[in-house]
């Protein structure tokens, strides 16, 4: 069971990542054309995107490739983190920050830097450690259907705060809609572990479990708050915040209530190992935040939701 756990957090963090790309590059066709067409200029009140750029975007090919990815990372995600502790599965399938930062050289014509490499190697090195260190026994539930109560109470605050934030913040919400999308993903892997009606199979006790209302809240507002934030943000730095949030959340629930635990004698390696694999992450969130908006990415010629309108600015102006 641990292997088939770890083969699925690995197939989960190559859907997540392909998803993120495939849906950034959405987002940013999504903008030219808008730009092109020299009609709304896509923006809100508080200077982010408006809604009808973000249902242009939900409707572009590529992005709905990348939403159709999504579902294979969910699935792979959910089977890891029946079978490993969260600690685990949640730090593999934080490597979709790898696999996005990859195939966004060739796909979206990101530069990664020497300083990016090595935020990166050290992201990978660190899920080493906790591959080494991570206890192979059967993980636990949670029994108490407080907990679950408690779940969907604290989700369905943290999912309204986040909608509201994103269009009050603007064009400055970017990382906050990663970190938030992050730690609604992560209180999925939670709710997926304590989920009842799974074994033996009871579909009325799945329904009627809070932690069921949890994953569908937590899944609906991470998916719609990380795509606006790939519509505002470098999509590098937008996926490291978002899996310092889907890892460290669940894994520090797992080990408090879930009787997660590492290898005897090997915690400090898990210790060192989760450290490192969100400093890496926060690394390259910081790093790939300093371009001068998410379309810096990218050719002017290309351009995107941000650029597209300074550069319409600049020929209205020239």
């Amino acid at each position: 069971m641990f292997v088939i756990g770890i083969v699925f957090a690995s197939l989960a963090a190559v859907g997540y990542g392909l998803s993120s790309v495939l849906r950034a590059l959405g987002a940013r066709r999504a903008a030219v054309a808008a730009r092109d067409a020299g009609g709304d200029p896509a923006v809100n009140s508080a200077g982010g995107p408006s809604m009808g750029s973000t249902a242009a975007t939900l409707r572009d090919p590529a992005f709905l490739v990348g939403t159709a990815l999504v579902v294979l990372g969910f699935g792979g995600g959910a089977i890891a983190a029946r079978l490993l502790p969260l600690f685990l599965s949640q730090t593999i399938v934080s490597a979709n920050l790898i696999v996005t930062a990859m195939l966004g050289t060739a796909v979206l014509g990101i530069r990664l830097h020497t300083r990016d490499w090595i935020a990166i190697c050290a992201v990978i090195a660190s899920l080493c450690m906790l591959g080494v260190a991570s206890t192979r026994h059967k993980t636990e539930g949670a029994d108490s259907f407080a907990f679950h109560w408690g779940l969907f109470g604290a989700t369905a605050v943290i999912a309204a705060v986040a909608v509201y934030a994103m269009y009050r913040l603007g064009p400055r919400a970017a990382i906050f809609g990663g970190a938030a999308a992050g730690v609604l993903f992560g209180v999925i892997a939670i709710a997926v572990r304590i989920l009842r009606g799974i074994d033996p199979f009871d579909p009325v006790e799945l329904i009627t479990d809070p932690a069921a209302w949890t994953i569908a809240i937590a899944g609906a507002v991470g998916f719609y708050v990380q795509t606006v934030a790939l519509q505002l943000g470098a999509v590098n730095g937008v996926t490291a915040v978002l899996v310092v949030g889907e890892t460290a959340i669940p894994g520090i629930i797992g080990v408090l209530f879930l009787g997660d635990k590492a290898e005897p004698g090997l915690g400090w390696l898990a210790i060192v190992g989760f450290i490192g694999a969100v400093i890496g992450a926060i690394a390259v969130a910081y790093y790939g935040s300093a371009e001068a908006d998410h379309f810096g990415e990218a050719p002017p010629t290309e351009g995107g939701w941000r650029r597209g309108r300074q550069g319409q600015d600049q020929l209205e102006t020239s």
